[in-house]
């Protein structure tokens, strides 16, 4: 099931070719994955992408009869998490921007991890999850992502880049979001890397809409994420190098950075570890449209610990503080 992020792309390229569907994951370093062919007949890994889904509750080992997608009270379960202090956070939000002030980049995705405890098993946070992409590898991590990576379908493939966050409950937070000067200048650098990432592979790159609000209710709060969709056109017999096609895109902008090369070498340098899974991408191919995510709003196990991995843009008008509350805004649980 799990294999080198080469092996992955071959078994898309001839799943691809075939028609046949399947299921895969690619870390952020892209170094592994996994693959599964007929992902529907199997429950090693849950998955739910936009309503396609191999789980029902009953199914699931260790889920009650009784289970059924409660609406969790504040005082019903446990969640809280130690986010470092802000003094840490601003080490590595230096070394960024150094990077930045020396023009080794002009975007950078900064993430933390932060120590979390949680009364929920990952089935569980899995079942009840409001999220169009989720993902599960039970005592390992779940996801519940709102981000697409790129769509493919009928010769067209389309991305959807978010970037700007507030919380939803202000006054006036969507003209604020929408005004904010730092906000405004990160989301233009991503269309703008996204576009030419696109170019890559498609012809006719082209912006449909630009900074849409997207809403999304939580344990915390309502949020609104501002996004844009690209699309482009894909050469006679995409399918048959489907694989090849999918890893020119790789690692995912919008979670990386821009120029990517220079931006990874100061992620390396800031984050000082792995990313693994997390803000790496993951999709479904139902033999003739393939929908893949970014691996973002993310949970994971390490021995006895648990970690909910979260992050956001940084640019050369970025505030260390507001940056840091934002990451920290970010850990939430979207529960029906």
């Amino acid at each position: 099931m799990f294999f080198e992020s080469n092996e992955i792309k071959e078994m898309m390229n001839e799943a691809g070719k075939a028609r046949k569907p399947f299921l895969f994951t690619v870390d952020f370093e892209m170094r592994e994955g996994f693959f599964v062919a007929d992902p529907l007949s199997q429950q090693e890994i849950l998955f739910d992408i936009k309503g396609m889904s191999n789980t029902f509750p009953h199914r699931l080992s260790g889920i009650p009869e009784s289970f059924s997608f409660p609406s969790y009270q504040t005082d019903s379960y446990l969640f809280e998490a130690d986010p470092e202090d802000y003094a840490t956070y601003l080490q590595r939000f230096n070394v960024v921007m150094d990077g930045l002030k020396r023009g080794d980049s002009y975007l950078v995705n900064l993430t933390i991890k932060t120590p979390l405890r949680c009364s929920l098993s990952f089935e569980e946070i899995f079942l009840s999850s409001r999220a169009t992409y989720k993902l599960c590898l039970p005592g390992k991590w779940v996801c519940f992502s709102p981000e697409c990576f790129v769509r493919i379908e009928q010769g067209k493939i389309l991305t959807f880049p978010m970037k700007g966050t507030i919380d939803g409950r202000l006054p006036y937070a969507r003209d604020i979001v929408l005004n904010d000067r730092k906000e405004t200048a990160e989301h233009n650098t991503i269309v703008d890397l996204l576009r030419n990432d696109l170019s890559r592979i498609a012809a006719s790159v082209k912006v449909n809409r630009f900074r849409y609000i997207d809403a999304l209710e939580t344990n915390r709060g309502p949020i609104l994420q501002v996004s844009s969709e690209i699309e482009g056109t894909l050469a006679e017999g995409y399918l048959d190098i489907l694989g090849t096609l999918f890893f020119e895109l790789l690692p995912a902008g919008s979670v990386s950075g821009a120029p990517k090369e220079a931006t990874l070498r100061i992620i390396k340098e800031a984050e000082k570890e792995a990313r693994g899974f997390y803000t790496g991408v993951a999709g479904y191919f139902d033999g003739e449209k393939l929908e893949s995510f970014v691996l973002i709003r993310f949970i994971e196990q390490c021995g006895s610990q648990l970690f909910f991995r979260s992050g956001g843009g940084i640019t050369a008008n970025s505030s260390g503080r507001k940056e840091y509350e934002e990451a920290i805004r970010k850990i939430y649980l979207p529960l029906h």
